[in-house]
């Protein structure tokens, strides 16, 4: 922007210069030129009147009594008649500026001047002119710098706040530049880093709230489970087992999701802060398998796994295990037949691909069922939502690889040196 000023000001100025100088150059030449000649004429009338006032007073007309009222820049031809000619200077070539001037005694005086002193002083006039136009292109250069500066300067520092708000930082920077319109777009950029900071503060209280309330039932509840599991005391051993059992799976379930709401929790007291470690993805993908089977065994479908085994990867095993239950929950509610996990390797990262044989996700939406409160089956459209941000906040991406059938994949960053080995269904 600043280089367009700078060429369009030096464009207008070369335009002004040109049409301007060229009308003047034109006039200036016109006038030196007439001005010349009205002074050959002049010269021409003063040595009539001289030479008629000696004739008349009875003077003789010689070269020596008119030399000094000659100039010696013309040239002067005198006639008088019975009398020789008289004059003075050297005779100039064709197109020389020549006056013939008549006395009533018939004396007759010509004045002729070159054309070379005339085009010296239109040189003259000229470079003058070229001078000035000189000076005027390079005062209008530092000017038009300088303006481009000044205008260029405020829009890339307008730039870079516009640019730090959408990174995350609603500070409002309360700079002025004295342009009207610039300060307007100045004051709108801080009404906006003001109100986005104010959203953001309520977003946060609002998650470190929620989070904060739901330990202290879910603590509640970890506290029953174990009491169950301790106290089971049935006849029947068989029922005791299954007691037991279903309460360990429920006691895991709340601790991981206590570990992701402790998660909400700090993320919310700062965003920048993470939990991730590495871990062996075998296990977070066998736990979820066997957590599913039985929803799915109720609904007449099968759950099964393939892939590499021994990944160990790198994020938060409870937020893993988040993102891959709202994947086979969403199977669960909106997709069909058969729900197979697999997980395999590219390049330095570990991914856990979700697909079943389901109708499959809307074209019309496409990559949009990411977005919070978007879906296409009446559902709150918060989960693929909140299992992306989950995704995203260990350093890896959760992507929808393909519409029909569907399939989902977590990318996850892997554990320097781990190989991987090869399992069945």
């Amino acid at each position: 922007m600043r280089r367009r000023l700078i060429q369009s000001t030096l464009a207008v100025v070369l335009v002004v210069i040109a049409v301007f100088g060229v009308s003047l150059v034109l006039v200036e030449s016109r006038t030196i030129e007439d001005s010349a000649r009205e002074s050959v004429r002049s010269e021409a009338v003063r040595l009539v009147s001289v030479v008629e006032s000696r004739l008349v007073a009875g003077e003789r007309v010689t070269e020596e009594s008119l030399r000094t009222t000659v100039d010696d820049d013309r040239y002067v031809r005198i006639e008088v008649p019975g009398r020789p000619a008289i004059t003075f200077g050297k005779r100039p070539g064709d197109g020389a500026i020549e006056v013939r001037q008549t006395g009533g005694h018939g004396e007759t005086v010509t004045v002729r001047q070159s054309e070379t002193a005339v085009r010296d002083e239109v040189g003259r006039t000229l470079l003058i002119i070229l001078a000035v136009a000189l000076l005027a292109i390079v005062a209008a250069a530092i000017l038009a710098v300088r303006q481009a500066h000044r205008v260029a300067a405020p829009l890339t520092d307008l730039a870079e706040t516009a640019e730090r708000l959408g990174s995350g930082d609603p500070r409002p920077r309360h700079r002025r530049y004295g342009v009207p319109e610039l300060d307007r777009v100045a004051d709108v950029l801080d009404a906006s880093a003001e109100r986005i900071a104010r959203i953001l503060t309520a977003e946060r209280r609002l998650a470190a709230d929620a989070s904060h309330q739901l330990r202290t039932p879910l603590t509640a509840l970890s506290m029953r489970l174990e009491e169950i599991i301790a106290t089971a005391d049935t006849q029947d051993p068989e029922e005791q087992a299954t007691v037991k059992e279903e309460a360990t799976i429920a006691l895991a379930q709340v601790e991981r999701l206590t570990d992701v709401v402790q998660r909400l929790l700090t993320n919310s007291r700062d965003p920048r802060s993470g939990s991730a470690v590495a871990f062996d993805l075998d296990d977070v993908v066998k736990q979820q398998t066997e957590e599913w089977k039985p929803a799915y065994r109720g609904e007449g479908r099968a759950i099964v796994r393939s892939g590499k085994t021994g990944l160990r990867a790198v994020g938060t095993p409870g937020a893993v295990a988040q993102v891959l239950a709202t994947l086979i929950e969403n199977s669960l509610m909106h997709g069909g037949g058969t729900v197979a996990i697999r997980t395999r390797v590219t390049g330095n990262q570990a991914v856990v691909e979700v697909t079943d044989e389901g109708p499959g996700v809307d074209p019309q939406l496409g990559s949009r069922v990411f977005e919070r409160t978007v879906s296409g089956r009446n559902s709150t459209g918060l989960g693929l939502a909140v299992a992306r941000d989950l995704a995203e906040a260990d350093g890896g991406r959760l992507e929808l690889l393909q519409q029909y059938p569907p399939v989902f994949a977590l990318f996850l960053s892997r554990e320097a040196g781990d190989p991987g080995t090869a399992a069945g269904a």
